[in-house]
């Protein structure tokens, strides 16, 4: 049977290792504290085919203190080999860019001192969808964050009347969107909607409401799994003119819808483009 001393002295090495124990995560936890971060406000983003998009990615400091020099800014894609973008000693570094990047990606120079790593990429490609890992290191800061790009086509609708009834005219989208118009109590009115092939799988849709049409307010919905456009025609002037609003809202991943919304009004009596 063990000794009163001896049950002292255990126990007192048991605190000390207990002890030490909590002095290192006391000083992971003040270490991960003082430094930095790499974080984005859009890790889920829908590409527009053809047009440009930004890739956001921010760092920062909690000191806050200028992080203008001593900057190492690196763009990475899942699954290819080289380097989307490299910045570096204060200038581009792209020895080994990937070539399907070339002249089609840059970063924001004068914004890089506030903390700004994001990527512009130029005329957006169905290959250009996939992960994108943006890794920063300075003074301060070391981290990675990831963007997970997916890439279609869409517009919104220039809505007409014509015949007492409303017509939703949509230039561009991809993949094949559904079509479902509303009265302004919500109720589903029968309608009648064409796809016509334009290229590389992008279809213009035309969309007719198959009611007579009173001086009130009409919903189209055109959606795919990627975007939801919702317009709202509101028949004005004796039932010949037509004011409409559309809000854009990406689906951005299968199980998470953004909010990231764009609304755009204009009143469509002549046939407007888009």
């Amino acid at each position: 049977m063990a000794s009163i001393g001896q049950i002292i002295f255990w126990s007192m090495i048991v605190l000390i290792f207990v002890m030490a124990g909590l002095l290192i995560l006391l000083l992971v936890i003040a270490f991960a504290a003082s430094q930095g971060s790499v974080l984005t406000s859009t890790p889920f983003i829908v590409g527009n085919l053809g047009q440009d998009v930004i890739l956001g990615c921010r760092f920062q400091t909690k000191t806050g203190k200028d992080v203008s020099s001593g900057v190492s800014i690196t763009w990475q894609k899942d699954g290819l080999t080289g380097v989307v973008y490299r910045f570096q000693n204060n200038a581009a570094q792209l020895q080994e860019q990937n070539s399907q990047f070339k002249n089609r990606v840059k970063l924001f120079p004068d914004a890089i001192p506030t903390g700004n790593a994001s990527l512009l990429l130029m005329g957006v490609r169905l290959e250009d969808a996939g992960v994108y890992r943006c890794s920063v290191t300075t003074s301060g800061v070391t981290g990675t964050v990831s963007i997970h790009l997916r890439v279609g086509a869409f517009s919104a609708p220039n809505i007409t009347i014509s015949n007492n009834s409303l017509i939703a005219s949509a230039q561009r989208w991809l993949p094949k969107p559904e079509v479902t118009w509303t009265d302004q109590n919500g109720k589903q009115l029968n309608s009648s909607t064409q796809f016509y092939n334009v290229t590389l799988g992008i279809v213009q849709v035309t969309s007719n409401l198959q009611v007579q049409v009173t001086e009130e307010t009409y919903t189209c919905v055109i959606q795919n799994a990627l975007v939801t456009t919702a317009s709202k025609a509101t028949v004005t002037g004796n039932g010949n003119e037509v004011l409409t609003v559309t809000d854009f809202i990406f689906n951005s991943s299968p199980n998470i819808v953004g909010s990231h919304v764009i609304s755009t009004a204009c009143i469509l009596f002549c046939v407007s483009g888009w």
